[in-house]
């Protein structure tokens, strides 16, 4: 679901020149496969149809903060919290993994040799984890502090299981198979219960009916999704149908309840999710019925996963879009926690800029793109769309060796380098241009501590090159011709291994500037090596930081939509900064749903400060005063035809646009031209299978 291509059609005379780009080529977008709430840190794990596993902090303005790499052989198909906030996957190489939430990879994977894996549930204790396979085995694992223990099977059954429910108790489970539904004594491991599901279908016997989803309540009640579009009710104490609700056309695929269990919501296959909540009979009654209350259609495809937090209906699918939908009558505060939030874009930078050369580099699942930007001689006025003189140059198709996905790339300021990671290998390119030719050669014999890099950045000159590993060191590798001389490696500090997401260096080279995923940023000297200083903490992760040149001011976005300015020489927040804080920012700027991704600086206007998210785009300059709640943030300018008197009077430090369409990548070429790339939904879903076709009413 990388990014879009660089094929630019045509330049805009708008501002600086912004030159636009459409996608020609590139890897099919990765769609939601499952997703699992942890409630205790209010955090969501995603997992996608690559492999990809992403951890939202919902506390952090739903912030994407850390990320595991998708692999081609890992088609996860189960996701699951444990106690002490441990995140496993299983999936249909038959494995069960647990991911190191610190160092960012996988601590070990457990072949459970029962083929694939096609559900997982973790204990209501949070110690016991338990797999349905495809051989129809059901296995249980002791989770130990560093690994996990095989304990048991339970009885095999004759299908494999599909889905997995823990009764609240500990004492019994609910497994979902191909045509009925089974009851299992924990301590035993036999099944005591076997519920036949009917394969009726809209008055028509289908040939089998998946069972895809299964949920085991406090009172002994199953719920049971199916793929005749059913939710069904069943009594576990006797084995037998309650209740059904015919609610779709086509497969129901998955179920969540809330922890108070009064409501539980259900994704379909026509990309419509239903949400049931137990009510009073009548007015006065203590007796309780489930009730399906509010349909939303939120997605295009097929709804694969969905999940129930205290305050929202969560659910994602083939579209690749997250659906985030508070429950308006759970939400305290009607601000932007009561807004709806769907999430397509991956809250990191997949694309670099070789400013000299004009060049892109496309980083995708699989392989690196390399483009030239196209040109044009024509002009016009402000918002006028002009013809290119020269199309746009699709030079480089960088494929990857192997089933990993590259985890960052980059390219160098004068094009001259190109370098990208995956888990197990670093790969470091020199590119030499004769006319309009470009040759290649992979630089050899890299270091193996450079691999897993999380973050790779070139200094403005291209003689440094700075490495983020997974394991909290820092690297620095020297470059000159077309080799490559290892420097120096900063090492994490007192012990700790924390990854190190996003690097920052000053354009003189002297400052290296770099962000955990514990939201601190520490600042070194390149020149004597060693740490200059650690930023104060603050409570939201780094979304973006750049150093302003001449300055050495390091200014850093946080999720919650904050911009601090910090003075690296001084050790300081700068008196912009402070101002910014006693005053604060306007109300409309703090409820934005997406985080900024990137910031850049104008050569020649330092008192303006380059930033955009997937939305929006925003120059910030520091020179006019800022806008209040009364103020209008989007519209700061009056009118042409007004006074000039009154054009300044009215104007205020935030110069919004939001004419893009979501918007992968934006800077500053030079100091008259502006690079966007964008990447429109409508060409995501062009890429996807087609959805289910409803019969509309009258047809």
């Amino acid at each position: 679901r990388s990014t879009s291509g660089a094929e630019p059609e045509s330049a805009r005379a708008r501002g600086a020149g912004a030159e636009r780009g459409e996608r020609r080529e590139g890897e099919r977008a990765a769609g939601i496969r499952c997703v699992a709430y942890n409630n205790q840190s209010n955090r969501l794990a995603v997992s996608r149809t690559d492999g990809t596993v992403e951890v939202y902090n919902l506390s952090a303005n739903y912030f994407q903060e850390k990320f595991f790499p998708g692999h081609e052989s890992r088609a996860t198909e189960a996701l699951c919290w444990a106690e002490g906030q441990r995140l496993f996957s299983a999936g249909l190489n038959g494995e069960i993994m647990e991911y190191d939430l610190q160092a960012l990879n996988i601590k070990y994977a457990v072949d459970v040799f029962g083929g694939p894996i096609w559900s997982m549930a973790v204990s209501p204790s949070g110690s016991q984890l338990l797999v349905g396979c495809e051989d129809g085995s059901v296995k249980l694992f002791q989770i130990t502090p560093d690994k996990i223990q095989f304990e048991r099977n339970f009885d095999r059954q004759k299908s494999r299981i599909l889905s997995l429910s823990w009764h609240p108790s500990g004492t019994h489970v609910a497994a979902g198979s191909i045509d009925y539904i089974s009851v299992f004594d924990v301590k035993s491991g036999s099944a005591i219960h076997k519920m036949i599901v009917d394969r009726q279908h809209m008055g028509v016997s289908k040939r089998k009916c998946i069972v895809w989803g299964v949920a085991f309540l406090s009172d002994g009640t199953v719920i049971s999704v199916d793929s005749a579009g059913k939710v069904q009710f069943w009594d576990s104490a006797t084995g037998t149908l309650v209740k059904s609700h015919l609610i779709a056309n086509a497969d129901v695929q998955s179920i969540a309840v809330a922890e108070q269990e009064d409501s539980f919501v259900v994704g379909t296959a026509e990309g419509t999710v239903f949400h049931f909540q137990l009510v009073p009979v009548t007015s006065n009654s203590s007796e309780k019925q489930w009730v399906r209350t509010k349909p939303f259609q939120h997605h295009t495809h097929d709804v694969r996963t969905v999940a129930h937090s205290p305050t929202a209906l969560i659910s994602g699918g083939t579209d690749t879009h997250l659906v985030i939908r508070p429950l308006m009558e759970k939400v305290e505060v009607k601000n932007y926690d009561a807004a709806l939030r769907k999430i397509t874009f991956p809250h990191r930078r997949l694309i670099s800029c070789s400013k000299k050369r004009q060049l892109l580099l496309f980083q995708f699942a699989h392989h690196l793109e390399l483009w030239r930007l196209g040109s044009t001689v024509a002009t016009g006025k402000n918002g006028d769309t002009l013809p290119l003189s020269k199309n746009a140059d699709h030079l480089l198709h960088l494929k990857t060796k192997g089933p990993e996905n590259i985890i960052c790339s980059c390219i160098s300021l004068c094009g001259s380098w190109i370098a990208y990671s995956t888990v197990s290998r670093f790969f470091l390119y020199r590119l030499n241009y004769e006319h309009d030719n470009i040759s290649l050669k992979r630089v050899s014999k890299m270091p193996p501590f450079l691999r897993c890099a999380l973050q790779i950045l070139f200094s403005e000159d291209s003689t440094k090159l700075f490495v983020a590993s997974n394991q909290g060191a820092l690297h620095i590798v020297q470059l000159s011709g077309g080799s490559f001389k290892h420097l120096h490696a900063f090492q994490p500090q007192s012990g700790t291994v924390e990854a190190m997401c996003l690097l920052a260096v000053s354009s003189d080279g002297n400052w290296l500037a770099a962000s955990g995923t514990s939201a601190g940023v520490h600042v070194y000297n390149v020149k004597q090596l060693k740490l200059h200083c650690t930023v104060p903490a603050y409570n939201f992760p780094v979304t973006a930081m750049a150093i302003a040149p001449n300055t050495n001011n390091l200014v850093i976005a946080h999720s919650d939509q904050q911009v601090f300015e910090y003075s690296i020489p001084d050790k300081q927040y700068t008196d912009w900064s402070r101002t910014v804080q006693k005053q604060g920012f306007h109300h409309l700027w703090l409820q934005r749903d997406t985080p900024i991704t990137h910031i850049s600086f104008h050569p020649k206007r330092p008192m303006h400060i380059l930033l955009h998210d997937a939305y929006m785009f925003c120059i910030i300059d520091k020179s006019l005063p800022l806008p209040n709640d009364k103020t209008l943030l989007y519209n700061p300018f009056p009118p042409t035809n007004e006074s000039d008197v009154v054009r300044r009077r009215t104007a205020h430090a935030f110069k919004i646009s939001k004419i893009y369409k979501p918007l992968l990548f934006m800077d500053l070429l030079d100091e008259r031209t502006l690079v966007a790339v964008e990447r429109p939904l409508d060409d995501i879903i062009a890429q996807l299978p087609p959805p289910i076709k409803k019969k509309k009413f009258g047809t």
